[in-house]
């Protein structure tokens, strides 16, 4: 990935965390040029967190931002400053010609499209779950428009249960993949009550769940330090909304679930001795405080076996071998897959060190190809 200034003249970029210089793609119409990626791989290369988005929804996020009848929310604040980056737009939202281009150039045979965060979570309430079927309906057309190179999540706004609910059964119909939630909304998750029936339909329309990070709620201390995308604020909420599920007991409740988290697991894996020793903790607060029963609910498993059994994680900006193999080995090859984070983070000397990794044939191909299509029900 090359770093550089962009069209603003600036070197500092989106909150001093992407460093991409989008403005040589958009004067060349590619990617940069290809580095040593192996052209004849035993594998099909399928990333699965490539973000994009549609012209309304942006409007619809800038417009709500501006309005001065939008509370106080980073994650709007975040979507207005995406939308003043033309070239990142460009690239965002197109899924045709230009993309496809960039993954030649990258070797990266399908992508898994993510409505890029914030999504439609953060616009005017009311308008969300209209913006979630339009785009819904876009990245269904464009995967009929290329089907061996594109599959997709499905997104959905929260705040709306029942129309996020009939809006998923509505997706799994269409054929999308799974379906994707740009983490909390205002500060709430997933794993308070009133918003398990989303994580039902989930379950019943065997949907796995993408959560992507979005900007932190009450962020400010993160932004004062330099923290408020990836290098923390981002990975803390995704943190915070997996937590939640596991120790709310929604897995106990909807065993057959499946969620998925980036970026390697948001370092979760490293944590899971500790979350097990630890689990006492929440275990006695938790549940009461979500339910507002007082009732002590205590999980039926160790936090650990929810990892190896419910979630699966990607490599998503992290082309790093000792983490990728470790969390092979504490999760399980079969829960490890491969991702890039186009437009965000993008390199061809990456996707050369995932050909040259020291793992088997058989894992390297359930990391690259095979993990993809069984959690997200790609074909062909």
């Amino acid at each position: 990935m090359t770093s550089g200034k962009l069209e603003d003249g600036s070197e500092k970029g989106l909150k001093g965390h992407f460093r991409e210089d989008f403005s040589h793609r958009a004067r060349t119409g590619l990617a940069p040029r290809a580095g040593h990626v192996l052209r004849d791989a035993p594998y099909k290369r399928i990333a699965c967190e490539e973000a994009w988005t549609f012209p309304d929804l942006v409007k619809a996020q800038v417009a709500y931002c501006e309005s001065g009848a939008a509370p106080d929310d980073d994650s709007l604040k975040m979507a207005r400053m995406f939308a003043n980056m033309p070239s990142l737009q460009e690239m965002l939202q197109d899924l045709g010609d230009l993309r496809i281009a960039h993954m030649d150039e990258l070797g990266i045979d399908r992508q898994l499209l993510l409505l890029t965060a914030p999504g439609v979570q953060v616009v005017k309430p009311g308008d969300g779950t209209a913006l979630a079927i339009q785009a819904n309906d876009i990245a269904a057309e464009a995967c009929r428009n290329h089907p061996t190179r594109f599959s997709a999540c499905a997104a959905f706004d929260p705040r709306d249960v029942a129309g996020s609910v009939k809006e998923l059964e509505r997706a799994a119909k269409l054929g999308l993949n799974g379906a994707v939630l740009n983490s909390h909304w205002q500060g709430h998750y997933l794993d308070e009550p009133e918003f398990w029936p989303i994580l039902e339909a989930l379950e019943a329309n065997g949907l796995a769940l993408y959560i992507h990070p979005t900007a932190p709620f009450n962020g400010a201390h993160y932004e004062k330090r330099g923290f408020f995308g990836a290098l923390g604020g981002f990975p803390h909420d995704v943190w915070l909304h997996t937590m939640g599920l596991i120790m709310s007991g929604a897995f106990d409740r909807f065993p057959r679930l499946r969620l998925v988290i980036g970026h390697m697991g948001e370092c979760m894996p490293l944590h899971l001795y500790r979350f097990d020793w630890m689990q006492g903790n929440a275990d006695g607060r938790a549940r009461p405080a979500l339910f507002g029963d007082g009732e002590i609910r205590r999980l039926k498993h160790p936090a650990s076996y929810y990892f190896r059994t419910n979630i699966w994680i990607t490599t998503s900006g992290v082309g790093w071998e000792p983490a990728i193999r470790f969390c092979q080995e504490v999760l399980g090859p079969e829960r490890v897959l491969y991702a890039m984070d186009y437009p965000y983070q993008q390199s061809y000397d990456e996707v050369a060190v995932y050909d040259r990794m020291a793992i088997s044939d058989k894992d390297k191909k359930l990391l690259m190809e095979d993990n993809a299509r069984t959690v997200f029900r790609i074909r062909g």
